[in-house]
């Protein structure tokens, strides 16, 4: 009682309830817009999907029927290519940072580059790749859309295990130089082995966060009408297939768009999902 008639005290509680309910009132406007995105997605991309969409190609302009079969296909060819080549890169460009990032100026400027690059907007990366790789050969590629998917992921693959390895206690890598191993296989074998779970996390999270990137596509792989597996070729993909059809006079294309945006955006929320329970790994001790 004698807090309540203190006007300090009443002063800070009448803030913090001031402060709890424009919080509570931000964090309602926000799921409030989630939800409606989301309800309008489910709505209009499962009255798309169909067999149809996944075994047939994109239709020509004002024709029925048609899928998004190349789509799907030259989206998991140019995101598994630069998974490839992104994971092993980052991978070691994280264990670089662990273990010499506090010893030399090379690991700082490299953090700092990563950062800077975590940042960066995608379609600038697709610039800078249609600057340094199409205008050089003169055509769109596949190859070309996974250099450029791949310069947006190393850098979520590189923080996430630089960020888990030093999560390793410095006990455990005491016992393993006080048997004699080198530093190079304390890396390897003792401290990457001990948060891998975390480290195919960041991996996923990388692929999760390229499988829907139009910007960079556009000026890389652009698209394709038809069935391609050539790579250096013009490919088709899902993002950009989405951002053309979306802007279609065609009702056709516009429900195809529907359909591709509900299979992009559960493919991103099963790997989001993936990555926080299979792999999941309580930080250790």
């Amino acid at each position: 009682m004698k807090q309540t008639k203190n006007p300090v005290y009443r002063k800070r509680l009448f803030f913090h309830r001031v402060g709890m309910a424009l919080s509570v009132g931000a964090m309602s406007v926000g799921l409030i817009a989630l939800l409606w995105i989301l309800a309008t997605l489910l709505i209009n991309g499962f009255s798309a999907l169909n067999v149809l969409i996944f075994t047939g190609d994109t239709p020509a302009p004002g024709s029925d029927g048609g899928g998004l079969r190349n789509a799907i296909f030259g989206t998991l060819m140019m995101v598994g290519l630069s998974t490839a080549v992104s994971t092993p890169i980052g991978i070691l460009a994280g264990i670089y940072l662990a273990e010499y990032g506090e010893e030399n100026k090379v690991a700082q400027v490299t953090r700092f580059v990563t950062d800077i690059m975590l940042s960066a907007p995608s379609i600038v990366i697709g610039l800078f790749v249609y600057a340094l790789y199409v205008a050089k050969v003169q055509h769109f590629s596949g190859y070309a859309g996974s250099i450029a998917l791949s310069l947006i992921a190393i850098p979520v693959v590189v923080r996430t295990t630089d960020n888990m390895l030093k999560l390793v206690p410095n006990s455990l890598l005491e016992a393993a130089y006080a048997l004699g191993a080198p530093r190079w296989k304390v890396s390897v074998m003792v401290r990457l082995r001990a948060v891998k779970a975390g480290v195919m996390t960041g991996v996923l999270l990388a692929v999760a966060r390229v499988a829907g990137e139009t910007a960079p596509l556009l000026f890389t792989a652009l698209n394709n009408q038809f069935f391609s597996a050539d790579m250096n070729q013009p490919l088709a993909n899902l993002p950009v297939v989405i951002y053309q059809f979306a802007m279609s006079p065609y009702d056709n294309w516009r429900e195809l768009a529907w359909g591709g945006a509900l299979i992009v955006t559960f493919s991103v929320l099963a790997l989001n999902i993936l990555s926080r329970t299979v792999f999941a790994q309580k930080a250790p001790k």
